[in-house]
């Protein structure tokens, strides 16, 4: 695939932010409403996580916009790496995916904010202003589940045996719902089969799942009703 990682303008006096997404077109949004700002400027663009890792080296920005589902490897990954080997760089998670599984699984792996694709024209500058002064940026009703589940609501607990799977675990749940084998998974997360194969042992277990037949119906019953793509 294409790399496109240098910025079309760079200017000392401005805060750098380096867009990772495999998507062009939301990179290039990104990158207009990010440009648009006087004192804000996307230094580069990468579309996996090998890119992202050469251009947080070679570009040195001040700020990441990372997608959390990036096709050859899984952004939460990569942001737990940026976390380990750059911990001074704060990271805004973006994703198409439902914030109430994924906002706090992002926060966890070293992001500073999570905003999903649906709203990210109307708040993404606000989410980065936020970041970069120090904060955490989440949605007022992500807050307000963080904060009943710190307070242990007892109205606030955990409907879905989805939520009781690792990132990993997750991420291979996903794959197997929309019609991933196991050969495959193994090949795109860079995994050796016997590993997969364990995650899905473990994925049966803690969603007490009979067999791989039930565990194959129920992921793809979950995928579709969150209609991930």
């Amino acid at each position: 695939m294409a790399q496109k990682k240098q910025a079309d303008k760079t200017d000392d006096n401005k805060t750098n932010i380096l867009i990772v997404d495999d998507h062009p077109i939301v990179r290039q949004g990104l990158a207009e409403l990010v440009n648009h700002e006087n004192d804000l400027v996307v230094c580069g663009q990468a579309e996996d996580a090998h890119q992202a890792m050469k251009a947080v080296k070679e570009l040195k920005p001040d700020m990441a916009i990372v997608d959390i589902s990036l096709k050859e490897t899984s952004g939460m990954e990569l942001i737990k790496d940026i976390n380990v080997q750059y911990p001074h760089l704060p990271v805004l998670a973006l994703s198409m995916h439902d914030e109430s599984l994924y906002a706090e699984r992002a926060l966890r792996a070293g992001a500073k904010g999570y905003i999903m694709k649906a709203v990210a024209t109307e708040k993404v500058i606000i989410a980065i202003r936020k970041i970069l002064s120090g904060e955490i940026y989440i949605s007022d009703k992500m807050a307000a589940k963080m904060m009943r589940k710190l307070v242990g609501s007892s109205t606030e607990i955990n409907t879905s045996p989805v939520e009781r799977l690792s990132d990993r675990e997750l991420e291979v749940f996903q794959l197997i719902g929309k019609g991933f084998g196991t050969r495959q998974i193994s090949e795109r997360l860079y995994l050796s089969i016997k590993t997969i194969e364990t995650y899905r042992a473990h994925i049966k277990e803690k969603m007490n799942l009979a067999d791989a037949a039930e565990m194959l119906q129920y992921a793809i019953q979950w995928v579709n009703s969150r209609n991930d793509v």
